[in-house]
């Protein structure tokens, strides 16, 4: 498959992992779902490391396979996961406070910003086409700004918004820094995967107890399954998606475009199972967000 397809796959499994994260952290305990969640990814590749770290030539796929890291890239990971455990805190806890079709959108502008940060400092220089489309996702972000007044979101002061542009902010640094770290420091995918997983139990930890000490009868957790999807579907997605940006014909700006079609399966589940209202005039902008998604890929 080509990494375009790798990162259509990669769309569909976020779609779902954003679903399942709604699903949780409504009227929940944020830190909590966080860390059982993070604590199940953890689960999953300790094993793998171990079978790696003990006969790394019986692993039955590449895929699974953990390469040994010098202490160096080692902190190389143990930032990536200090990045994203900040941008899903953000995320998580503006998922609680937005309505899923307000949340979801937002976070798909992330190409935007990558393709910005990319241009900057990886010298990809998008084409003319590909700024049209990104005229054309701003104009849509601006559009939704004024849908969101509708159900009493304003986009200029509201918590929620801040937080998301904030996590959408530190993931489209993240989508660069991964470029880094799998053609640049050369770790194989499944390396960076496993030990990030690793090292995001504690980063989370501190919040977790925090809440445990100031938080706990304000906001009790509650338990639901679906919590322990929200990693292996991440693990999926995030897969797909590290093969995808191993292949050296990969652009990041593009794959991380792709990757937020994702948005299709988050507003649709927001509008139809916790009915979110607005169908129309949301729909209308994501729609014009799509546009701009396949201006930018085609432009390419």
């Amino acid at each position: 498959m080509t990494w375009i397809g790798l990162s259509a796959v990669s769309a569909l499994l976020l779609g779902f992992y954003d679903v399942a994260k709604k699903v949780a952290v409504r009227q929940n305990a944020v830190p909590v779902v966080l860390l059982i969640s993070v604590s199940v990814g953890c689960t999953l590749w300790l094993p793998m490391i171990l079978w790696s770290w003990v006969s790394v030539e019986t692993v039955p796929h590449r895929l699974l396979r953990v390469d040994s890291l010098s202490l160096g890239e080692h902190g190389l990971l143990m930032a990536k996961s200090v990045l994203v455990g900040t941008s899903w805190t953000l995320a998580f806890f503006s998922l609680k406070r937005l309505p899923l079709s307000i949340a979801a959108p937002i976070r798909s502008t992330s190409p935007v910003w990558t393709i910005a940060i990319a241009s900057l400092f990886l010298h990809e220089r998008p084409t003319p086409t590909q700024w049209v489309g990104i005229a054309i996702v701003l104009t849509a972000f601006w559009v939704f700004s004024a849908v969101g007044l509708r159900e009493g979101v304003k986009f200029h002061r509201d918590r929620g918004v801040a937080m998301m542009v904030a996590a959408t902010l530190l993931g489209a640094i993240s989508s660069i820094y991964d470029k880094f770290l799998l053609q640049t420091a050369a770790i194989s995918p499944s390396t960076v995967q496993a030990w990030f997983s690793v090292y995001l139990v504690p980063v989370m930890i501190p919040m977790a107890v925090s809440w445990q000490q100031t938080q706990q009868k304000k906001t009790p957790f509650q338990w639901r399954p679906i919590i322990l999807t929200i990693c292996p579907l991440l693990l999926a997605a995030d897969m797909v998606y590290f093969t995808a940006l191993a292949d050296p014909d990969a652009l990041v700006s593009i794959v991380s475009v792709v990757r937020r079609c994702s948005v299709v399966i988050s507003f649709l589940f927001g509008i139809r199972a916790l009915g979110e209202a607005n169908f129309w005039p949301k729909a209308a902008c994501i729609v014009a967000i799509l546009a701009g998604v396949a201006v930018l890929a085609l432009g390419g």
